[in-house]
């Protein structure tokens, strides 16, 4: 007889007085391929982390059978299961002192989230097998902070593999993904399950993910095999060109650098009014940097100059209060006590989570929005309780609540399932008309809303080429 690696019994999962999981009886069995389905907040993450070990049921039974052996305690689970996804990234971007790729993937052979010994010559030789499988030998040696998105997502997949799991939790794992890390990532993952370990997938891009799936639909903290809904279809936008004349923002001979890494530049470029503009390059080309370069979170190295003119004073509150960021930065930034509505709200301070009392026009803006995104039930929720799609949903009400001059999307439809991304695309027309400009860094066609008229394809921190997009149809 061979045993479940994981057997859910009517496990429920509480936190916060919230009912997250509710009566959830599911078997993972070795070797198969499970896709969690659902739409935003269904509860998909939070089974991930009940399968790994990180939450425990408030009622109900686990059982693991890892190792070949029946027990109720998550210690060895805890040990070789972990998620790879955001959360994972989170917790070594949001720490105060250094960590290498080497030690984040040495913590992972014994499971512990810190690298507090002297690694053995069984460590080390596992750490050079899937440094070389997942492509991060070259990385080793890099503060994990100064990754970009998709290196990041290959060192936390790294550090998965390192202590042999029977099972690998994915949570959204293509996203962020530039095409040829999608394949190249997806080659990591089918050679893993044909070679006998189980893969558990959530996400809402199933046709990147070619794998024999049993899918489970996961909705209102509820499990059910099968999908129950279809997801809306993406209407179409257009963005018309904003009014205004002359420039937005111009870049000289400018390089920025990060732990001593050069991660983007010599770069010089032009971001003219009335232009919308597509953003493409591969993993580590330099784009989120640039992103955070135009919103002033990074700065040029000495020789190079940003020109802001589209802002009267070239101050960090002014560039906040008028430019709308979101990318996996900010994200992680709000993992925090702060409330929907305070993200929402501290737009017009140019803060984060803090802001002043807003005016009867501003709260009702709030309002607005919420209603419009599906975000109302969030807006008293703390942050830190929220699932990746649903907490980018707030921090897209903030980009736009007070119609900033530059808009820029950061892989920032990542995490949105069909209709939530309908439902802000909406949204884009009425702010261009309005002033706003926007810049869309994208890896997937299908996140570059109809409309930008200029294209800039970044290749080693370097411009590969930029100028006016086809018009479609």
């Amino acid at each position: 007889m061979t045993l479940p690696l994981v057997e859910l019994r009517n496990a429920t999962v509480r936190a916060g007085g919230r009912t997250l999981l509710e009566s959830v009886s599911l078997t993972l069995a070795p070797g198969e391929a499970l896709r969690l389905a659902g739409p935003n907040g269904g509860g998909k993450t939070t089974l991930l982390r009940l399968l790994s070990g990180e939450v425990t049921p408030a009622q109900g039974q686990r059982v693991y059978g890892l190792g070949g052996s029946l027990q109720r305690s998550a210690v060895r689970a805890r040990r070789t299961l972990s998620v790879v996804g955001p959360d994972a990234e989170a917790f070594y971007l949001t720490r105060d002192w250094a960590q290498t790729v080497r030690d984040v993937l040495l913590a992972g052979f014994e499971g512990d989230a810190l690298r507090l010994w002297e690694p053995t010559p069984e460590a080390l030789a596992r750490l050079a097998e899937v440094a070389a499988l997942t492509d991060v030998m070259g990385l080793l040696e890099r503060d994990f902070r100064t990754l970009s998105h998709g290196q990041r997502r290959r060192a936390v997949l790294a550090r998965a593999l390192m202590p042999r799991p029977e099972a690998l939790l994915l949570d959204e794992f293509t996203d962020g993904l530039s095409a040829g890390a999608r394949e190249r990532l997806g080659r990591v993952v089918r050679d893993i399950h044909a070679s006998g370990v189980a893969v558990v997938l959530a996400t809402h891009r199933p046709e990147e993910a070619p794998l024999p799936w049993r899918t489970l639909w996961v909705e209102g903290g509820r499990v059910v095999a099968g999908q129950t809904t279809a997801p809306p279809p993406t209407g179409a936008v257009h963005l018309p060109p904003p009014p205004g004349s002359g420039d937005l923002v111009r870049l000289r001979d400018v390089e920025v650098y990060r732990n001593g890494h050069r991660a983007l530049g010599p770069l010089s470029w032009t971001w003219a009014a009335g232009q919308h503009w597509l953003v493409t390059g591969e993993n580590g080309s330099g784009k989120s940097t640039l992103a955070r370069l135009i919103a002033g979170e990074l700065h040029p190295a000495l020789g190079g100059r940003i020109e802001r003119p589209f802002l009267r004073r070239d101050r960090l509150t002014e560039r906040r209060r008028l430019v709308g960021l979101v990318g996996a930065e900010v994200g992680i930034r709000q993992r925090r006590a702060w409330t929907g509505r305070e993200v929402i709200g501290s737009a017009w301070g140019g803060s984060e989570g803090f802001s002043a009392e807003l005016t009867p026009e501003q709260a009702a803006r709030v309002e607005e929005l919420a209603a419009h995104l599906h975000v109302t039930d969030l807006l008293d929720r703390r942050a830190e309780t929220l699932s990746q799609g649903q907490l980018r949903r707030l921090l897209l009400a903030r980009a736009v609540s007070h119609a900033p001059r530059l808009l820029m999307l950061d892989e920032g439809l990542d995490f949105l399932d069909a209709g939530a991304r309908s439902r802000f695309l909406a949204l884009l027309p009425e702010l261009a008309r309005q002033g706003t400009h926007v810049m869309v860094i994208a890896h997937r066609p299908s996140d570059a809303p109809p409309g930008l008229t200029h294209h800039l394809r970044l290749e080693g921190g370097r411009v590969a080429g930029a100028g006016p997009l086809p018009r479609r149809g």
